[in-house]
């Protein structure tokens, strides 16, 4: 059985509850979504796997997940970016935003997300139980996809990426030699 972690409006822990149960029941909990781009600025996106609690198949940031009870967010973060896509890299925190999305299956996503990002041009080993696809997109190509077919995306990641890209305004591109990244 999987718990998240339920929290106030400023992401004070105040109790535990089981994932589908709190999706449900519309509960706000601690989440995180991680951002990665390459060498070329391109941003990693990963299509859903069809068989996902909701929002299969839909496009959407490298992984987002929730934290367990008792780890940190960080942690989780790398643990789902290895599950889900095969790699961990070193992340560092972005921002946070909170959402409220009801899906037509019933249930809420209504999450404290935790925004990280990180850098990598290596290996994908995507986890099909989790990934459909991936593919590195430029934010010119993105940003017109977003505009043409919005549908395609989840809802978490329409409201991110406008965030992100506007991050990554304010803090350039880093020099990704292995100094360099070892230092974010």
């Amino acid at each position: 059985m999987d718990n998240v972690i339920l929290v106030d409006e400023h992401d004070i822990e105040i109790g535990y509850m089981e994932k589908m149960e709190a999706h449900i029941e519309g509960k706000l909990h601690r989440a995180f979504s991680v951002f990665i781009f390459n060498q070329k600025g391109e941003m990693l996106l990963q299509q859903r796997a069809l068989k996902k609690y909701h929002s299969g198949g839909l496009w959407t940031n490298a992984c987002c997940s929730h934290p367990k009870p008792n780890e940190a967010t960080i942690d989780a973060a790398h643990r789902r970016l290895k599950e889900e896509m095969g790699f961990d890299t070193p992340l560092i925190k972005a921002f946070d935003f909170k959402y409220k999305a009801n899906f037509s299956n019933g249930l809420t996503e209504y999450e404290f997300d935790h925004v990280y990002v990180g850098y990598y041009d290596g290996k994908i080993i995507s986890n099909f139980e989790e990934v459909e696809n991936y593919a590195y997109k430029s934010i010119e190509s993105i940003d017109e996809t977003l505009t043409e077919q919005v549908d395609s995306f989840t809802e978490w990641f329409v409201i991110a990426f406008p965030k992100m890209v506007e991050w990554m305004a304010n803090n350039p591109y880093p020099n990704t030699s292995e100094n360099s990244i070892q230092n974010i």
